[in-house]
């Protein structure tokens, strides 16, 4: 089916390369509107804080999402009423913009201007508002809030951006020309990665105007594009050009290499593609949003690894895969005798060493994930020179860094006024509240205009997501409202910053078992009829698993405890780790560290169905994808280094782990413990009963060799 695929593209090739030139014209143009339409909003559907936010939204016109603080920096003498007339001007710069609540601590003012704007629209009037203030002489204003602050952070996403591709592009180019040469192939990949991003972004674009999407959506699709699509592309053209020695013409090549290379590459996009899936069923938005960006990327990869890379290698053809080697045979590791040959040699001789030594070394990297700690966002790891930031500074070496995303208490009485009489149970409660360790102050209790609900707002003394403030949210709702006494027809739910942050990470652990097991069930299938065996599937997951461990325990290793900082520098050192970057590393990385396993297994399965034994098949396999797998690693760790570049910590978390992974992936897992372990379980990597062959609908692969050998031999 591969075969007659390819001849219709190959035949119809300049109308392919055509679409494919408008997508990435029409993916261009969408991506330069992009960023304001991008937001991080972690609102969890069907809890007791997004109750809280939609009723607040509803009855009071506060959307805390749109929520501007404006900080003043003021002389002793100022006083509060002089600065109303500045607030009432930024209430005015925002559509539906009132004041809110004014306070004032030593020599910081502060006051919020509400709205009923959702976030992505509310960040764009940050600088109206700033505008708009005009204080007097002496008077230093910022304008701050969760809006502020994104609005200030986008020219960021886009510098580290820029910065991370200038990272990963000439490390890409570089490593091209070492495997091809001076070629005109070289600018293959990076076609082929120009139109996988595009159409990707192009596809998020139009996702930004149907749901919310986060801001990191544009870096993710980028650098996680950039690697994965320059890999792909890499080992089908270094395929072709082995497939062009061969007999037949430059189209007989390209069936010959999308039927072998390409198939690996299909099979390789689809494991990343399936975990990726699995995001968009997780009960948050923000979670959604990330598995849509990223699960388009492998797919829009293997619309074009069927399209658009058979049309080029048929238009490049031998002499566009020409090249002058710019390595001596030597270094090159091809051939007899090379690198990949010995290190094949001494695995098969020894495989219970190497197995050891390999297992040793990714179980010691996993043991640290026993100390992870998880937030749901921090406001410590981004650069603090944006006025927003400083203006939350200020803000918080006065009040604490609670007063930014406050906890809101929502008494619903049930029926209009109900709240209007005087309820005992509400000093009560400030009273507790008060005496809490974690409690910085309580505002004065807030009625809605029907009377019906009433609104306690308490700012705590820690960030939102930081362990203090988790546990003041269960001990609020454990302990504290309960003890407060309200009558039972009354429901008394908590929201805002702290609750939505505790309400976000257990829905989101709530759901991750079952991704971790949708994705392991999925891809073994999946690989089982790729490998044709039984075991060999059971073995990538397994692996995968323990590179996915290594990846979490270098998350603590380096951002905790801030070991390999004299390594990684520029990172921030931070005791928590943000909630999403497990579950997405976790998506993304059981495809990905999948990647390389897939062309070297499916190599040694070439090797296999040939008629070589076990020890010939699996050392060809080892010695045919180990300089190609090399380069592509390489490739893959120097775009996604370009996270750990910038300066916003949950993307250098989220860039650390995914190149810990693919760099385990590639020299432990696929030199040492994948052929080693081969070698151990013998002709049994093989095994495909004739019964679970029919129902994968691939032919059967017998352990007995005599049964085998006629099959091999029937298929040639």
């Amino acid at each position: 089916m591969l075969i007659r695929w390819t001849r219709f593209v190959v035949r119809f090739r300049w109308i392919v390369l055509g679409f494919w030139a408008a997508v990435i014209a029409a993916g261009f143009l969408a991506s330069l509107h992009l960023s304001p339409l991008l937001s991080n909003t972690f609102i969890v559907p069907g809890t007791d804080s997004e109750r809280v936010r939609t009723i607040l939204e509803r009855q009071y016109g506060d959307r805390s999402d749109g929520e501007f603080l404006v900080v003043f920096r003021v002389p002793r003498a100022t006083t509060t009423a002089e600065l109303l007339p500045a607030l009432r001007r930024a209430a005015d710069a925002v559509p539906t913009g009132k004041i809110g609540s004014v306070r004032r601590a030593q020599n910081v003012v502060w006051g919020s201007v509400l709205t009923k704007l959702r976030l992505a629209d509310a960040k764009g009037y940050t600088d109206d508002l700033l505008h708009a203030l005009h204080p007097s002489a002496g008077v230093r204003a910022y304008v701050s809030g969760q809006a502020a602050i994104q609005h200030d952070l986008d020219p960021i996403f886009s510098a580290d951006l820029r910065k991370g591709e200038s990272i990963a592009l000439p490390i890409a180019f570089v490593v091209l020309l070492l495997v091809f040469g001076l070629s005109v192939a070289v600018t293959m990949p990076f076609l082929f990665a120009g139109a996988t991003i595009m159409g990707t972004l192009g596809i998020v674009w139009i996702a930004a105007h149907l749901m919310t999407m986060a801001t990191y959506a544009t870096n993710l699709v980028q650098l996680i594009g950039l690697g994965i699509a320059i890999d792909y592309s890499l080992l089908v053209v270094y395929r072709f050009r082995e497939e062009l020695r061969g007999d037949g013409t430059v189209d007989d090549a390209v069936e010959r290499t999308i039927a072998t290379a390409g198939r690996a590459v299909i099979f390789s996009g689809a494991t990343v593609a399936i975990g990726l899936a699995l995001l968009l069923f997780m009960p948050m938005p923000f979670m959604r949003s990330l598995g849509v960006a990223g699960f388009f990327i492998p797919l829009v990869s293997l619309a074009a690894a069927a399209t658009l890379q058979p049309a080029l290698l048929s238009v490049y053809g031998r002499r566009g895969t020409r090249r002058i080697p710019l390595l001596p045979r030597r270094l090159r590791g091809e051939g007899d005798g090379g690198f990949w040959h010995r290190l094949s040699g001494a695995i098969m001789r020894r495989p219970l060493a190497f197995l050891a030594l390999g297992a040793a070394l990714l179980v010691a990297a996993a043991v640290p994930v026993y100390a992870i700690a998880l937030t749901p966002g921090s406001a410590r790891g981004i650069p603090r020179f944006p006025q927003s930031v400083q203006g939350f500074d200020l803000l918080t070496s006065a009040v604490g860094p609670g007063a930014l995303s406050p906890t809101q208490i929502l008494v619903d009485t049930g029926r209009a006024r109900g709240a209007r009489p005087p309820l005992p149970a509400v000093p009560r409660l400030e009273t507790r509240l008060a005496a809490d360790r974690e409690v910085a102050f309580v505002q004065r209790p807030l009625l809605d205009r029907t009377g019906r609900y009433l609104e306690v707002v308490v700012a705590g003394r820690h960030e939102y997501g930081s362990p203090q403030a988790q546990s003041f949210v269960h001990r609020l709702r454990g302990e504290i409202i309960p003890a407060a006494g309200f009558p039972s027809g009354m429901r008394v739910l908590a929201g805002g910053g702290p609750p939505q942050g505790v309400d976000f990470l257990h829905r989101a652990y709530s759901a991750f078992p079952w991704l971790v097991l949708g994705v392991l069930v999925l891809t073994y299938l999946l690989l089982m009829r790729a490998f044709r065996s039984l075991l060999l599937p059971l073995k990538a997951v397994t692996l995968n698993l323990l590179s996915v461990g290594a990846a979490y325990g270098m998350l603590v290793v380096v951002f905790k405890w801030g070991g390999g900082h004299s390594l990684v520098g520029g990172v921030y050192q931070d005791d928590q780790v943000e909630g999403w970057i497990p579950i997405f590393l976790f998506a993304m990385l059981f495809g990905l560290s999948m990647d390389y396993e897939v062309f070297l297994v499916t190599r040694m399965r070439e090797a296999w169905d040939a008629g070589e034994d076990n020890r010939s098949a699996v050392g060809h396999g080892l010695e045919r994808t180990g300089r190609i797998v090399t380069a592509a690693a390489v490739i893959m760790v120097a775009a996604f280094s370009g996270f750990v570049a910038g300066r916003i910590v949950g993307l250098q978390q989220f860039g650390l782990g995914l190149a810990v992974a693919i760099l385990v992936d590639a020299t432990v897992v696929r030199a040492l413990l994948v052929p080693s372990l081969m070698a151990v379980f013998g002709r049994w990597n093989w095994w495909l009963p004739p019964r679970v062959a029919r129902l994968a609908r691939v032919p059967p692969s017998p352990l007995d060799p005599a049964r085998a050998a006629t099959l091999r031999a029937a298929a040639r």
